[in-house]
């Protein structure tokens, strides 16, 4: 068995072996509007509604995704997204940027951060969404960093 990048095999209980490959993640964001928050991913952020039932949704642009799960107030009324951000990794962060502007434009400015350069070798820009999560969009500049 190998670890530590790539596909590897593991032995499974019947003595068989299996090929395992970690291949998405989808972070879970926390809501109290489903609809407001479907809304906003799809109209500032570019994504596409790919299923929702009840107080869950799962929205999705290219090769990423997010999981929408609508909850009641946080008791000490902070909002949701208080304590919650993700990190998307992209190729053509200024292009991706110029693209979501018109909309993004439309937001308080407060609430996003264009295109800037990182210390440690990443481009990105910030979107805050409807109940505070943090977006990351983030490109690498750095040769050592891809």
């Amino acid at each position: 068995m190998e670890r530590g990048g790539g596909i590897h095999c593991s032995r499974l209980s019947d003595g068989n072996e299996a090929m395992v490959e970690c291949i998405q993640i989808t972070p879970f964001v926390l809501c109290r509007d489903l609809q407001r928050q479907i809304t906003f991913y799809e109209t500032y952020l570019g994504f596409t509604l790919g299923f929702q039932a009840d107080n869950y949704a799962f929205l999705k642009r290219e090769q990423v995704a997010v999981r929408l799960l609508e909850c009641p107030p946080r008791t000490d009324g902070l909002p949701l997204g208080h304590d919650q951000s993700f990190y998307i990794d992209v190729r053509g962060i200024d292009a991706l940027f110029v693209d979501l502007k018109p909309a993004l434009d439309m937001l308080p400015p407060d609430r996003v951060r264009p295109p800037f350069d990182q210390p440690y070798g990443q481009r990105e820009f910030h979107v805050l969404d409807e109940d505070g999560a943090v977006v990351f969009f983030g490109e690498a500049i750095a040769a050592d960093m891809v």
